[in-house]
């Protein structure tokens, strides 16, 4: 059986935290996420993160990418409000050493599949900086379409660079 199929989404535990800080340790991962992703990533962030997470009352968000009971990864929504309330934001990471796999696609499916079935969403967008193809690659795996290329829509590490909006919409 692939890699692939054996993810599961679930959520984040205490036990966790030293892998999850050793794997998201890493330039490489840091400059494809958002600046509140620390770099470096630390123990504490871990600890953190996941006391953040088991904070969640009610319908969790943040998920663990599972691979035989071993967290390799995360993949989480945010949920958009006002008038985008019924729009999440879908962001995910894998550790390294599980890229190329199909680790991500199989995620980001599979978390699609939770976000429609579990919140009364119409929308999930993700934003991809322009140097990260292989992300472009897994949310069109999973069904996102491109919606627009946003020219100098980000900064990061000192660079300046265009973002692709993919969006998968509500059967």
């Amino acid at each position: 059986m692939k890699l692939a199929e054996r993810i599961k989404l679930r959520r984040w535990a205490p036990g966790d935290a030293e892998g999850l800080a050793r794997l998201a340790n890493n330039r490489k991962i840091w400059l494809n996420l958002r600046d509140r992703f620390p770099h470096p990533y630390t123990r504490a962030d871990a600890d953190g993160w996941i006391a953040h997470c088991e904070a969640e009352t009610v319908k969790p968000t943040q998920f663990a990418i599972d691979i035989d009971g071993t967290a390799i990864g995360g993949i989480g929504l945010e949920m958009k409000g006002d008038l985008h309330r019924l729009t999440a934001e879908i962001g995910y990471w894998v550790g390294e050493p599980y890229w190329g796999a199909g680790i991500a696609s199989a995620a980001v499916a599979e978390m699609t599949r939770y976000a429609f079935c579990e919140f009364p969403l119409e929308r999930l967008q993700a934003v991809v900086f322009e140097w990260n193809p292989a992300s472009r690659r897994v949310l069109e795996k999973a069904g996102y379409v491109l919606e627009a290329r946003l020219a100098r829509f980000i900064v990061k590490d000192g660079r300046i660079g265009d973002g692709f909006l993919y969006a998968r919409l509500r059967d």
